[in-house]
């Protein structure tokens, strides 16, 4: 497919998200098994068209004067990808399979690109019923905050420490172009093609055993300041695949006990297999036998650090999952503080006395982050939140004396796109009195 081609179908699909209100994703499957002649490197390219329209939805709509799918697609060539009016042009010819020639209208509003009078949440690409719990989140930095928020993703690994070291796997890796990650001391970074792929590590011979895993700088760092070491009985109360519980068994060095569960009993299914391919021995999985049961009541008083992982919004992953941001729902937020809280008391019961909570979510919101820990603390008064200064000194060097990662309560910290380079994070340790 040409490039022009692959513009039209990109407007097709997203015309389908609009029309039938559906995720991203399922629209991108459903128009490639109907164009079954476009090869891995068009639908690959396609959905980053798409994937960029929909991180500058908003500001595109603004610029263009419409928020069609061509306008908005339009848009985001120019604020998301830096193409002139001229290059877009170019590719807006109208012959075979090209989009429509741009109107003198178009045109102009490609040449203005004016954001001027635009509001902070059309500015800032995100839902305007959003507006007051972001801006409680980064004052006079929302727009900016927002827009790093908006931006595409690199890819991170870390380096599996039970099996070998970072600077030993990156000759392995060379031919894929890896950077060192700016703070995690174990993490790579790789960037995307003009395609928008990056590499697909996941079959290559170093990931095949066990020697990296996929995971966010960010969320390699959250795991690090846990303080989770050596000898520790620690529980993944959100496993998951285990992503997390993974790190922590290399934090562990394989020692302690690491006790890995999960509400839903389906997100545990990957974790038996990521745990051997890792090499990981001290991790028990306990899988609840039916829903509501409580796998870990044997293990009540007695555990050093329950980290919680809390469902939320995944606000601070929007990076990655563009989408997600128009389709979210005041009401979702409700259900998750709701789902936050009922975590949290879980954990509550866990802890031995000396014992730690680390509460981590990827949201950027107070609402789903201080201020669950403001409750917490007043609802159990033998709790004493860890002074955010203090977690920092568990953070490597580029990072420790970063006072202005502190959470806007002071209660955690929070990482972001535009603060760390990361996703977005939010990390509080909570110790119980002795």
């Amino acid at each position: 497919m040409t490039p022009s081609a692959r513009l039209s179908a990109a407007i097709e699909v997203l015309a389908d998200i609009e029309a039938r209100r559906r995720p991203a994703p399922d629209a991108l499957k459903d128009w490639g098994l109907a164009h079954r002649f476009a090869g891995s490197k068009d639908r690959a390219a396609i959905a980053s068209l798409v994937y960029d329209a929909l991180r500058r939805r908003a500001s595109s709509a603004h610029v263009m004067g419409e928020a069609s799918p061509r306008a908005v697609l339009l848009g985001a060539l120019a604020l998301a990808r830096g193409l002139s009016r001229q290059e877009i042009a170019t590719q807006c010819s109208g012959e075979r399979f090209a989009p429509e020639p741009l109107t003198a209208a178009e045109a102009e509003a490609l040449d203005r690109l004016d954001l001027s009078a635009a509001s902070a949440a059309v500015a800032g690409d995100f839902p305007d019923w959003l507006a007051d719990d972001l801006s409680a989140a980064f004052g006079d930095d929302v727009v900016a905050e927002m827009t790093a928020l908006a931006a595409r993703a690199p890819i991170d690994i870390r380096v599996n420490t039970l099996k070998t070291e970072r600077m030993r796997l990156v000759p392995d890796l060379a031919h894929l172009h890896p950077e060192l990650t700016p703070h995690a001391p174990t993490g790579l970074r790789f960037g995307h093609g003009e395609d928008g792929r990056g590499p697909t590590l996941q079959v290559t011979p170093e990931f095949l055993k066990g020697l990296f895993e996929i995971q966010d700088e960010g969320s390699q760092l959250v795991a690090a300041m846990t303080g989770a070491g050596p000898d520790m009985q620690v529980v993944d109360l959100c496993a998951g695949g285990g992503g997390k519980t993974l790190e922590l068994a290399a934090l562990m060095d394989n020692s302690g006990q690491i006790y890995a569960t999960d509400s839903d009993q389906r997100r545990l299914a990957p974790i038996h297999d990521r745990l051997a391919r890792a090499g990981a021995r001290n991790v028990q999985v306990r899988t609840p036998k039916v829903r509501g049961d409580e796998p870990l009541a044997d293990l009540a008083g007695k555990i050093d650090l329950v980290v919680v992982d809390a469902p939320c919004t995944g606000i601070g992953t929007w990076r990655r999952n563009p989408d997600t941001k128009w389709r979210v729902r005041p009401g979702a937020l409700d259900e998750r503080i709701k789902d936050q809280d009922l975590v949290l008391a879980r954990a509550e019961k866990l802890v031995r006395p000396g014992g730690r909570i680390a509460y981590i979510t990827c949201s950027v919101i107070p609402r789903e982050n201080d201020e669950r820990i403001a409750a917490f603390l007043k609802a159990h008064p033998d709790f004493t939140a860890v002074d955010p200064r203090e977690v920092l000194a568990l953070a490597p060097d580029t990072l420790s004396e970063r006072d202005d990662l502190v959470s806007p309560a002071g209660l955690g910290l929070q990482l972001s796109p535009l603060r760390t380079g990361t996703d977005g994070f939010y990390l509080a340790l909570m110790k119980r009195r002795g």
